[in-house]
């Protein structure tokens, strides 16, 4: 049986594992919710640390904290923040709505390991009490909301921006290297006029080149951080000057422009600012199943679809069909995106669900936000290496298309007129033949002039 040790809080005696930095009201918290199994990842337990180091700093320049207990608070925060004590961070997800055990969780952790660092013994308190020392200013109230956009403004800088550019530059790289290469367009899945591929590849790239605008929109609707306003946004129990000076150490450590809230009773009773960030990560997630789905389509076949692209095999797409190889990246892109989506309806409803003074729906709202942002970036990368990067165009097929589609006529019409254009795109279609082929037959323009207005290429540029 493993060792235990005995730890107080407000309620009584709690026996928590030897072994561990959390104390007794993280350990009711465990027991308490036994839920899902989900726990809070590393930006998150960075973040917290990151606000408990800010906070010990600022409260030792204010003078509320001795020097000596606030550079011990540091050093156990640090570690935090550097991720060596993970695994103490171990409730799960779906808790107390405030995360007022995810806050004790950090602030038991930090005094525990301060208490250590100092030579004393674990679970009393002494020198470093998690309410006393650690928490010292700070409210769960503000803290978590802090943590939620701290962890998710970083995320997104360190991780989705980069990982969309990757995207974009991928996909930019193939408009231009298909920029001579003509096809169809598409419009109400009928064919349309002629397009080059790299114009198509362009608009995708587009996309997500804009995605990266959507993620820093996102960031800046996440740079106001409620930390100050303590239980329900007066500020009480805290200097006048600890939520801008925290505020400052933490976009000092982080390189984001975040700010103290403009109105503390705003940025703890709502989460408008989480509600708005998601909804980006959601348009971001529309886009590139857009680009997913499209490519999946253009290489259907490979011989009994619409082929235009040659999908790179990554692995065998059968059980019982030998050779079938499957467009696996595109699916799972719009899986991810489908699960993006899912996340944003989840924080839409948290969002909605706050009541007076404080929203009670933030550990899951969390949860999802980052969990949003982690799968559209690791689903950004591998879209853009296993799929988009082995894309190759099959130019006969986009050629072969292109000849016999109906909508090759729409060049014809400005100079024979709409409906003698229209007749000739009837006749071909019933006849099973060409526009070109019966625009000639019917003698409708001198065969120099006919095969001019129907050169692909001119009717991809405006002229």
């Amino acid at each position: 049986m493993s060792e235990t040790r005995m730890e107080k809080d407000s309620m009584g005696e709690m026996t928590v594992p030897a072994s561990a930095y959390w104390g007794a009201q993280t350990q009711r918290a465990v027991e308490n919710f036994p839920i899902s199994g989900y726990r809070f990842g590393r930006p998150f337990i960075r973040a917290l640390g990151l606000i408990k180091r800010s906070a010990a700093v600022v409260n030792c320049d204010l003078g509320k904290l001795d020097g000596k207990l606030s550079d011990l608070i540091v050093r156990a925060a640090d570690e935090v923040v550097e991720g060596k004590l993970d695994e103490h961070f171990v409730l799960d997800i779906f808790q107390t709505g405030s995360g007022t055990s995810s806050n004790m969780n950090a602030n038991e952790v930090i005094s525990n390991r301060a208490v250590e660092l100092a030579g004393g013994k674990v679970g009393t308190g002494d020198p470093v009490h998690p309410n006393d020392h650690v928490n010292m200013g700070q409210s769960s109230n503000d803290v978590i909301p802090t943590a939620i956009h701290v962890s998710a403004a970083c995320a997104m800088k360190e991780d989705l921006i980069p990982a969309l550019e990757h995207l974009a530059g991928a996909l930019e790289e193939k408009a231009r290297a298909f920029d001579s290469v003509m096809k169809i367009g598409r419009t109400h899945l009928q064919d349309a006029t002629p397009i080059r591929l790299g114009q198509q590849f362009s608009g995708y790239a587009a996309q997500i080149r804009l995605g990266v605008m959507r993620t820093e929109k996102a960031i800046r609707s996440l740079r106001e951080l409620a930390i100050g306003g303590t239980a329900v946004g007066t500020g009480i129990n805290t200097h006048p000057e600890f939520g801008s000076r925290v505020t400052k150490l933490i976009a000092d450590a982080t390189g984001i422009e975040f700010v103290e809230a403009a109105n503390h009773f705003e940025a703890q009773a709502s989460k408008d600012g989480v509600c708005e960030a998601s909804g980006f990560l959601k348009t971001i997630a529309v886009s590139m199943t857009k680009v997913a789905n499209d490519i999946r389509m253009l290489g259907s076949g490979p011989r009994c679809g619409i082929g235009e692209l040659k999908i790179a095999p990554t692995q065998p797409g059968s059980s019982i069909m030998p050779g079938k190889v499957n467009p696996v990246m595109s699916e799972m892109v719009v899986q991810v995106a489908a699960q993006v989506i899912g996340n944003d309806t989840a924080i839409t409803i948290g969002c909605r669900d706050g009541h007076y003074e404080l929203n009670v729906m933030m550990p899951m709202m969390a949860h999802n936000l980052l969990e949003s942002i982690r799968l559209l970036s690791s689903a950004a990368r591998v879209f853009a290496d296993r799929c988009v990067t082995g894309l190759e165009a099959n130019e006969q097929r986009c050629a072969d298309l292109i000849e016999g589609s109906l909508a090759m006529c729409t060049s014809l019409a400005p100079k024979i007129g709409y409906n003698q254009a229209a007749a000739i795109a009837k006749e071909a279609f019933a006849t099973g033949r060409t526009v070109r082929e019966v625009a000639r037959e019917q003698k409708v323009l001198p065969d120099d002039e006919l095969d001019a207005l129907l050169d692909a290429r001119s009717m991809t540029e405006p002229h």
